[in-house]
């Protein structure tokens, strides 16, 4: 014997009562596509003066080849590898700091604490 029962069925939803009044579903795909504005073209993006459209999966320069002068590429290439290697020099010179900052702090607090132990030694004293 189910717990609930058979007694759940969900009530059947009315069938609509207007039709769709737009008429778009009486155009063929061609007029939609025009209509609705389906058909978007290539993507296209300018950088740095290069025009780039994207075909077939990549994006190729419209004026022609996308590498340009390669004395610049390589240029850009070593510029790139040597902020590489600057931001992971960085990255350790910080890291380094911050263990020092946490190790001058714990120290800090440790004689804190012994001076407010000799502190309450003293006042046992008197």
């Amino acid at each position: 014997m189910p717990l609930f029962g058979n007694s759940f069925s969900p009530k059947k939803t009315p069938p609509r009562k207007w039709a769709s009044l737009s008429n778009l579903h009486l155009l063929d795909r061609s007029a939609r596509e025009i209509e609705l504005g389906l058909e978007y073209g290539t993507p296209t993006m300018n950088l740095a003066g290069q025009s780039l459209k994207f075909e077939n999966g990549q994006w190729v320069s419209e004026s022609g080849s996308f590498l340009g002068d390669r004395r610049e590429l390589q240029r850009l290439r070593k510029r790139n590898q040597q902020l590489e290697e600057e931001n992971n020099l960085l990255r350790l010179k910080v890291d380094i700091l911050l263990d020092m900052l946490s190790e001058t702090t714990a120290e800090s607090h440790l004689m804190e604490k012994e001076l407010e132990e000799l502190k309450q030694q003293s006042r046992r004293k008197k």
